[in-house]
């Protein structure tokens, strides 16, 4: 099973969930799809939601996952399940009770900051990065009750230290190369990947051109952030995302017009290229090419993110 930790539609109702069918390639897995990112209000993702879940449900060969049992069932079928993120707190409004009816409806993971400082904590992006606020260990701790994944991704490194100090629960990088091997803001240092894995979590080797090297989409390049990381935590702390967007033009713009999200490190290169699922797909086979067993293999590829969920998904209360 291919597990795609993280990609994304264009953020409007209309957006073509269809897109995911480009995944079938796998064979059957999971895609989470963002639904939601810093500009957005509690409102707009609220209709979001409600139309890609219309869409998922109505669309052949797509399916709505609530549990590890639907992923496994609909992957075993050759069909795509699905379930949704967040990149940033903003869309709870301020309110913690806003967690649990987004987990009821799919929300899995969070990750509390996007690039800057928000009432959680701090961004990647930021050049001071004061950590995890009182809110924010809240956020984390009502995250861990409901059922909803920590996510570092976006996040300022002490942040991401004070979410894996303060969760019970595994916390994930869902879309984070590895700083040692392509310097980026973007990227993560050792100390946050191992600080990951002391949680039982996995780091998201992800196919963004410039996240893993000068705009190099390439299994090639994503292979070195895999091998590097799977050097330095274990096999069982590595999975992947393709932080694919299916909106890939219109997010060019964003990137040009938003500085108020997005610094130089993201247009240095021009614009950005992504790898797309049909590249994606074939992770697998550039592993055992390279003399990977099939264990480790599917570790990575799918195993370990489900064995995060596994461990998450089912609310304490």
């Amino acid at each position: 099973m291919l597990w795609d930790q993280h990609a994304c539609v264009e953020l409007v109702e209309t957006a073509d969930i269809s897109e995911l069918h480009r995944y079938r390639g796998a064979g059957g897995g999971y895609v989470s799809l963002n639904v939601g990112y810093a500009p957005h209000d509690p409102a707009l993702t609220a209709s979001l939601l409600r139309s890609f879940r219309a869409q998922v449900t109505a669309i052949a060969g797509l399916e709505l996952a609530a549990s590890v049992a639907d992923i496994d069932r609909i992957a075993a079928r050759g069909d795509t399940a699905v379930a949704f993120d967040l990149e940033d707190c903003a869309p709870l409004g301020g309110d913690l009770d806003a967690v649990s009816p987004l987990v009821a409806q799919g929300v899995r993971t969070l990750g509390p900051t996007y690039n800057h400082a928000n009432i959680a904590g701090g961004g990647c992006l930021d050049a001071v990065d004061d950590g995890l606020t009182s809110w924010g260990r809240d956020l984390v701790a009502e995250m861990n009750r409901r059922g909803m994944v920590p996510d570092g991704s976006h996040v300022g490194a002490r942040t991401s230290f004070d979410i894996c100090a303060v969760s019970t629960r595994p916390v994930v990088f869902s879309h984070s190369n590895m700083r040692a091997v392509w310097e980026h803001p973007r990227n993560i240092t050792d100390d946050q990947a191992r600080a990951v894995a002391d949680t039982g979590g996995v780091v998201g080797i992800t196919g963004v051109g410039i996240f893993l090297g000068p705009n190099t989409p390439t299994l090639d390049a994503m292979v070195r952030h895999i091998e590097y990381a799977v050097n330095l935590v274990g096999i069982d702390h590595v999975g992947l995302s393709t932080d694919f967007s299916f909106d890939w033009e219109t997010f060019r713009d964003v990137l040009s017009t938003s500085p108020e999200l997005y610094d130089e490190s993201y247009t240095r290169w021009g614009r950005v290229d992504w790898m797309p699922p049909e590249t994606f797909v074939g992770v697998g086979a550039a592993l055992a090419a390279r003399g990977w067993a099939d264990g480790d293999i599917a570790a990575v590829v799918g195993g370990n993110f489900r064995r995060v969920a596994a461990q998450s998904w089912h609310p304490l209360s």
